[in-house]
């Protein structure tokens, strides 16, 4: 998942060499759910190999949207996986089987 304007994020750049999490919620267009799947799972493994992946989760919830929740290393590392081919790849295909814009969100962890 990538941020966006309508993303709460820290653009501090405090906190550039700890752990950063995008998590949020992707809602598919009627009739797209499957090929919206399919789509985002594309992403899992590549994603899981990708330097500094500590956590990537996609679930799908019983109303239909998908919630994706991703733990990179640093922000530097999750810099790298924006400029991966396959996620821009993926990004540029999404908006054909969203139904509005992903509501996302990042943090920092907190007590770790």
């Amino acid at each position: 998942m990538t941020t966006n304007q309508n993303t709460n994020q820290n653009t501090d750049g405090a906190g550039s060499d700890e752990p950063v999490a995008l998590y949020g919620f992707l809602t598919p267009k009627d009739g797209h759910r499957e090929q919206l799947r399919e789509l985002l799972a594309s992403l899992v493994e590549p994603s899981r190999s990708h330097r500094g992946s500590l956590v990537y989760r996609l679930q799908e919830q019983e109303d239909g949207r998908f919630f994706l929740y991703e733990l990179w290393a640093s922000r530097a590392e999750l810099a790298l996986h924006h400029g991966t081919a396959v996620l821009k790849d993926v990004l540029a295909r999404l908006p054909e089987h969203l139904a509005g814009a992903p509501e996302a969100y990042e943090g920092r962890l907190v007590g770790e």
